[in-house]
């Protein structure tokens, strides 16, 4: 019986790193620092639920109905395994404040194709933004 090999230290929770790959048939041993997929550093649920999701082509409705989970839910496992493989989830107000510096900066630059401001003008503002 083979085990799945952990992805996060028991001790302190940092991810582990595999130093040691062997080969059952003909006994080669390789041994270095290797990072397992990072998919192998999800829980088994994460893990689970990335199945479901990508099996129902990341259609939230299909996910909510094969789990039998609510949407927020679905939301917030989806978020939980994005974090998990590494990466960052924006904030709404980040996402709230890039739009807004995209909506004033497509103001400023209409302004400059109308001749209402001059280039320089329109530089300091995008600038400024």
């Amino acid at each position: 019986m083979k085990y799945k090999a952990p992805g996060r230290c028991p001790i302190c929770g940092e991810k582990l790193s595999i130093t040691k790959l062997s080969c059952s048939k003909c006994t080669t041993t390789i041994e270095g620092d290797f990072q397992p997929c990072e998919f192998c550093r999800l829980s088994d649920d994460d893990l689970e639920f990335t199945k479901v999701f990508i099996r129902c082509r990341g259609n939230i409705k299909d996910v909510e109905k094969e789990l039998g989970i609510s949407y927020p839910t679905v939301r917030g496992k989806l978020d939980t395994v994005i974090r998990g493989l590494g990466y960052e989830i924006p904030s709404k107000e980040l996402i709230k404040e890039k739009a807004s510096k995209t909506a004033a900066r497509n103001e400023i630059l209409d302004q400059l194709s109308s001749g209402e401001i001059s280039s320089k003008e329109a530089t300091e503002r995008i600038k400024n933004l």
